[in-house]
């Protein structure tokens, strides 16, 4: 029997939090597009004039960009974690979900509410669940869960301790061969630790 994830956990050990994710066929991806999950919002600040995706860059900079009108960005410099980079311009960052939306689909919120997908779309609740990187990586991850695509092997173990915490926090399922490639991660990565809080 599996053991229910508790709402919370802090520096869960990766196996550990693993083992709390429910195992389950992915659902069908009839239905499925992108415009399902209204992304980017405002924001958090929906007077600052960024919407979501420019706040999560403007958070994630390494060293801060000149902001201008319409949150237009210059300058700034980030590091882009699954290829281990430094992007030194805004406009070559994409901003992913670690969990991409279709898999997301897949794995459960085929059945949530049309404003349950757009606050998964837009959470800046999780340090987690959305991250600025290259666009060439995002590209190459794509729709892909860790059983078809890994980052560079200096991030494996952050990447499989993300995409179990934001698996965790929004309740989503993993499949047989997701579990398989996270289980053989985290034989990788004894000292690699989960947090994360549910979202209701």
């Amino acid at each position: 029997m599996r053991a229910v994830a508790p709402p919370a956990g802090t520096d869960v050990p990766l196996a550990v939090a693993l083992a709390w994710v429910e195992e389950a066929p992915e659902g069908p991806r009839a239905g499925y597009s992108r415009e399902q999950f209204k992304h980017w919002n405002k924001g958090l600040d929906p007077a600052d004039g960024c919407d979501t995706r420019k706040e999560v860059i403007l958070a994630e900079a390494v060293d801060v960009p000149e902001v201008g009108p319409r949150c237009a960005l210059t300058g700034g410099r980030w590091w882009s974690q699954y290829d281990q980079v430094w992007i030194t311009s805004a406009s070559s960052l994409d901003v992913d979900h670690m969990v991409p939306l279709a898999e997301a689909w897949d794995s459960g919120a085929a059945a949530w509410s049309a404003a349950r997908r757009e606050a998964y779309a837009n959470d800046q609740g999780a340090p987690n669940s959305l991250i600025a990187v290259s666009g060439s990586s995002n590209r190459s991850k794509s729709d892909k869960d860790p059983a078809a695509w890994p980052p560079v092997p200096a991030d494996r173990c952050a990447y499989a301790a993300d995409w179990v915490a934001d698996k965790l926090r929004w309740q989503l399922t993993a499949d047989a061969a997701e579990r398989d490639a996270l289980a053989r991660l985290s034989e990788a990565c004894p000292t690699s630790a989960v947090t994360y809080e549910q979202v209701p």
